[in-house]
């Protein structure tokens, strides 16, 4: 039975019995978006493989088989809760010579609203520990990612350039948001994008 023809005000806890949830809504939009707002959560709260797509729809207050109807699978939902996927054409169009600090601002801008809290930084805890679903999220992230620089950046090496640009943001991202210490855990937003500008223009443009 689909969550809006449920019985109005409650949802089905992981026990089969009924909780308080709140108010329901018929519109597909509004629960996918409270869908991927739970998921979120609970990805950065409990890892990406203690997380479960039951957890997500408890969470959101939704069924289970609505969740496998939006989103068809974990991975498939993991990759649309995390922010960088959905904002990325968003950060890359435009003008070519200031590419490099967009991608900065972009990376500084959603780390400070979420920080050790982001999804992604789960998936790289994941990864760390060999999990093969992290890895092949990464891979399809990563897929995702050159398909739209490809639309921006010229050239044939285009592929190593923007694999190399994720790679020093996951290394910021350990060192930042995972191990916190460092220079880079010290630095403020502002000397973060700074540092990050330069770095991310020889390796995406020089």
């Amino acid at each position: 039975m689909d969550a809006a023809q449920s019985e109005p005000g409650h949802a089905e806890d992981g026990n089969g019995s009924a909780r308080p949830v709140g108010k329901r809504t018929r519109e597909p939009e509004v629960r996918r978006s409270a869908i991927l707002e739970a998921a979120r959560a609970a990805f950065a709260e409990r890892g990406f493989a203690k997380t479960t797509i039951r957890e997500v729809a408890r969470r959101a207050g939704v069924t289970h088989g609505l969740v496998i109807r939006h989103f068809g699978s974990k991975e498939q939902l993991f990759v649309a809760a995390v922010p960088g996927s959905r904002n990325l054409m968003a950060e890359v169009a435009g003008d070519l010579g200031s590419l490099p600090k967009r991608v900065a601002q972009s990376y500084v801008r959603r780390m400070s609203e979420s920080g050790s809290g982001d999804p992604f930084v789960a998936l790289i805890r994941a990864a760390a520990s060999e999990e093969e679903a992290a890895k092949r999220l990464f891979a399809a992230m990563q897929d995702e990612a050159l398909e739209m620089y490809r639309q921006v950046i010229p050239g044939p090496d285009v592929d190593r350039r923007v694999s190399s640009s994720g790679a020093y943001l996951i290394g910021v991202t350990f060192a930042r948001y995972v191990l916190r210490s460092g220079p880079l855990a010290t630095m403020s937003e502002q000397e973060l994008v700074r540092h990050l500008t330069p770095n991310l223009r020889a390796i995406l443009l020089d």
